[in-house]
């Protein structure tokens, strides 16, 4: 039996063709998929290049081509996205604070490739925290507890210049910065409600001293009133005896008002309530 003749295989040319066009038409999808990557929006990419480094170049929003294994995309976000600190520090009057700070930011999308040089792609969390504290600690020491709280949107906005310069020599932009948090100590909120509740009591105080004057003046008032109806009184007699008759009768009728009304039955002499009308001299005297 001899082993040196291979016999052919039907169809083995064919075969070796569709394998051939197979690999290249493998080899064909792949370097396509590979050769484009998507930018999606707001965010912007830089590329990365085995052979020259990092590239100037800024790629938008869009689909773009890229060389396979040569070149890698590095995308960024640069839409802008709040950071929250909360940092605890000391006022000019030595009063402890802690303070929340809010803050905007985003990357300058044309200095892009100068930051993932320098910082990365984390660049918010190594140059963020570090700034933040060092300028809430420089400002707060300029203010006093109480100014804090009443010059707030002066703070804010110290806070905000100061920050914004300093971010910018990292290539980043602040959009906001507002403080949300304000918190002191526990001497310092006891003694703000105690200056609140003697400014209360002081209010209150005053209150009674202007309510007693008015007293005052109305007790003076009236005994004014009372003191010319008196003498008004007086007078009306000493002109017209008729006067005090004019009164027994208005008397005699509120008397007889009362028992009306009463329910209980009653017995009483008319000269005890002032009802002996008939009795009484109604002419007035007449002056000798």
């Amino acid at each position: 039996m001899s082993f040196n003749k291979v016999p052919n295989v039907p169809g083995s040319p064919a075969l070796s063709a569709l394998l051939k066009v197979s690999v290249i038409g493998g080899l064909g999808v792949y370097a396509v998929a590979n050769s484009l990557y998507n930018v999606e929006g707001g965010h912007r990419a830089v590329m990365f290049n085995r052979l020259t480094g990092i590239k100037e170049k800024v790629y938008p929003e869009g689909t773009h081509f890229m060389l396979p294994w040569f070149e890698r995309p590095i995308i960024y976000d640069v839409r802008a996205r709040p950071y929250l600190v909360e940092s605890t520090t000391g006022s000019h009057d030595l009063q402890m604070v802690k303070i929340g700070l809010r803050v905007l930011t985003r990357p300058m999308g044309d200095r892009l490739p100068q930051i993932y040089r320098t910082l990365g792609e984390n660049y918010s969390e190594r140059v963020l925290p570090s700034i933040i504290h060092e300028t809430l600690k420089a400002v707060v020491a300029q203010y006093n507890a109480s100014q804090l709280i009443t010059q707030r949107e002066a703070v804010s906005r110290e806070i905000r210049k100061i920050l914004t310069e300093r971010a910018s020599n990292f290539d980043i932009a602040l959009d906001d910065v507002s403080i949300t948090t304000l918190t002191f100590g526990k001497e310092f909120t006891a003694a703000i409600e105690a200056k609140q509740v003697a400014a209360q009591e002081a209010e209150r105080a005053k209150f009674i001293v202007e309510k007693a004057e008015q007293d005052k003046r109305s007790a003076v008032i009236r005994a004014e009133g009372e003191a010319k109806s008196a003498q008004l009184i007086g007078q009306a007699i000493a002109n017209n005896q008729a006067f005090i008759t004019l009164r027994k009768i208005e008397a005699a009728r509120e008397i007889a008002q009362t028992i009306a009304q009463s329910a209980n039955k009653v017995y009483l002499s008319s000269n005890d309530l002032l009802l002996n009308l008939q009795e009484m001299n109604l002419e007035p005297s007449s002056k000798k």
